[in-house]
């Protein structure tokens, strides 16, 4: 699932608008519509403060390596 699926999918369990989600987390209402549209390029700082909304957080993971 992408990140943008996921907000999206969480957003809509929460029953809350975009402007909503956006208020609660502190972000732009643009910087919500980017993130659900998949725009590539994105603070993650401000990333992680629309994921704290439903206890996730990005960060890094270890890729595992097919032999």
């Amino acid at each position: 699932m992408s990140l943008s699926d996921f907000v999206k999918e969480k957003r809509s369990l929460a029953k809350l608008t975009q402007p909503e989600m956006a208020e609660k987390a502190g972000v732009g209402l643009r910087f919500v519509r980017e993130l659900e549209q998949g725009k590539e390029t994105l603070r993650l700082d401000k990333v992680n403060q629309v994921l704290k909304l439903f206890g996730c957080q990005v960060g890094a993971v270890e890729l595992t390596r097919n032999s």
